[in-house]
């Protein structure tokens, strides 16, 4: 998703999560709840403008992602204190299967790329910022 317009986290989250629950077996509630819990233990914001937030939910078998650039960045209580503007959300399953274990890792480790980086925030289409962050795989 390309130029999301967001107030402040909570909303982003929310809507993102709305989002997501339109592709994957769970509910709206369901997955913000989730989220907005694991993001109340800390901040899923990793510095450099990038905020991975994260669950698990037992109705999904499989990883799901969500890659937002936002309109204009938002405070996100980043570890470096930088506003976010590059979001995204993960959900994985409850019992976690082979390669499943690594998602968090891998999404982090790429995000952590400043040819990523670059590359998501000079997309000018959905499509463009799908191919920056699958072009690895």
């Amino acid at each position: 998703m390309i130029g999301v317009k967001a107030d402040d986290k909570n909303s982003l989250l929310r809507n993102l999560s709305r989002h997501a629950a339109s592709s994957v077996g769970a509910s709206f509630e369901q997955i913000a709840t989730e989220i907005l819990k694991r993001e109340a233990l800390g901040s899923t914001g990793m510095g450099e403008g990038v905020a991975i937030p994260h669950a698990r939910l037992r109705e999904i078998e499989k990883p799901f992602g969500l890659l937002a650039r936002l309109r204009h960045p938002i405070d996100f209580d980043a570890i470096d204190a930088k506003p976010v503007d590059l979001i995204f959300l993960l959900l994985l399953p409850v019992a976690p299967h082979g390669e499943q274990l690594n998602a968090l890792a891998s999404v982090a480790r790429l995000l952590r790329r400043t040819e990523t980086l670059r590359e998501l925030h000079h997309a000018g289409s959905s499509d463009e910022l799908y191919r920056a962050m699958t072009a690895e795989f």
